[in-house]
This record gives C-alpha cells, structure tokens and sequence, in this order.
C-alpha cells in the first residue's frame, strides 16, 4: 500500500487537543504521515481561548509553497483559517495543486464558544472555498451560519440543511448532530448519490476537546485507502469512538480534556 501523506492547515492548540496538534496526532495513529500549515496561534486550552494571533496571509501562502511543491499531498485537511484573506490564500493554492480529497472542517466557534472565523471571512468561505472541496463537516451551529438560517433542531431539519449546503458547490457533506439532545449522536453524510445516517452512543463526559478537529482530519488520513466517504465515515467514526470512550483515561488540563488519539496504544 501507498504512503499517505496527509496536510492540515488549520491553528494551533498548545495544549495538544485540537487544531494541528490534534490532526498531526490523528494522521499518526492512522498511518498517514502529516504535514502542516499554520494558519494561527491560538492561545488555548482546556478551559478555553485566551487569545488569537492571525499568520498574515501571504506567509499562509509561503507556507503553502514550501510544502506543495516538495511534498506529494494526497489529501488535505482545512482547519481554523481565522480571516477572509486566508480563506482566499489557500482556495488559490489548493485549486491549482489539484489534491483529490479535500477536507473542509468550517472551524468558526471553539468548544468554549469563542470565534475563531471572523464574519467577513464566513461569505468568502461559502463562496471561494466550498465549491472546491471534497467534503465540508460542518455541526449543526457552523451549518447554520453558513447558510444565514435558524440552527436545526431535528434530524429532518439536519438533512434540510445539508441538502442546501451539497447546493452550494461542495462534492460531499457530512452534518453532524452532536448539538440534538438524545442518547445518540447522529451525523448524516449528503452527496449527490443519496444521504445515510451513522450514530452511536452519546459517550458521557466532558474531555471531548478537539472532537470536530479529529473526525474532520480521521476522514483526510483515511480517505486515500477506502472507496467512498461511506466506507471512511465508518472506519473514522468507529476510530473516534474509541477515543472518545478512553478520554477519561487521560489526565490533561482542568475543563474539557481532549479525546485520546493513541488509545489503540497506550
């Protein structure tokens, strides 16, 4: 089988349990090797956001330079991109490197409710960006934003949504219900071919810091050796569902811990 080498860009988490931390850490317990470009530095942790520091533009796009014309990328992962000049910085730069599998995780709000995508920047996402990726994993309040509507309160309302936002250009959406009350935690996964449903039992607990992070990036590693975003979603989400499950074995931070990447290990 073919090495993956797998690129996030997206910010930084330096208490290791989202952002680039998190993907890189991903990528490795999936067997992809992992590239990065930072398009941030967030001072975070498991209590929250304390402060962003935005990497000018034209540096993201150095970044992307570098790694792109060295490395061969077979799937990407898009993270926090923080501003409407980043957004347009890496749409440019992904459309011309032509990568096959595009990961869209449309980070605006941490886990504490803290912005990390100013509003300016939500409109030039939905329309430089999302027309040329793979697949976007929005949840159901970043679904909501990007389509200027009332956040979805129903499974039927999710599948609504996701309907509008396949219109908007992207190849594949998954919408993840994590945000619906119920024992379960349903996403729906929307392409052109049809919709289907995964769920699985909502873990108790708090330590999952970084869980978007992980399911977007999971999909980017795996991508590459599966056929389809079915056949993947179901690989990542049962991955997931084990780190989520061994979280409460970590012992990081004082507020919402991180998920834990390498439990098949350690």
């Amino acid at each position: 089988m073919k090495r993956i080498n797998a690129l996030t860009i997206a910010g930084t988490d330096p208490s290791g349990g989202a952002g680039i931390q998190a993907d890189l850490k991903t990528f490795s317990a999936l067997g992809a090797y992992g590239a990065s470009v930072v398009t941030a530095l967030v001072a975070q942790n498991t209590c929250g956001v304390q402060s962003v520091m935005r990497v000018d533009a034209d540096f993201v796009a150095a970044q992307l330079s570098s790694v792109l014309t060295d490395v061969r990328i077979d799937s990407v992962k898009i993270g926090m991109l923080a501003d409407s000049d980043i957004v347009e910085v890496v749409a440019k730069a992904l459309h011309a490197a032509d990568i096959r599998w595009t990961v869209l995780d449309t980070v605006m709000l941490a886990k504490s409710g803290d912005a990390l995508l100013s509003p300016r920047a939500v409109a030039t996402m939905r329309q430089s960006l999302l027309p040329h990726v793979s697949l976007i994993t929005p949840n159901l309040p970043e679904a909501a934003a990007l389509l200027e509507c009332d956040i979805a309160s129903t499974e039927s309302e999710m599948r609504q949504q996701g309907r509008a936002l396949l219109a908007l250009g992207c190849q594949a959406v998954l919408i993840k219900g994590g945000h619906l009350h119920g024992s379960e935690s349903p996403d729906w996964l929307l392409t052109s071919q049809g919709e289907q449903r995964f769920t699985a039992p909502r873990v108790p607990g708090r330590n999952t810091h970084g869980t978007g992070c992980t399911l977007s990036a999971a999909l980017a590693a795996l991508r590459p050796r599966y056929d389809g975003w079915s056949a993947t979603m179901q690989e990542a989400r049962q991955w997931l569902q084990g780190a989520l499950e061994q979280a409460d074995t970590l012992e990081v931070g004082h507020g919402a811990g991180p998920v834990h990447h390498f439990y098949r290990w350690w």
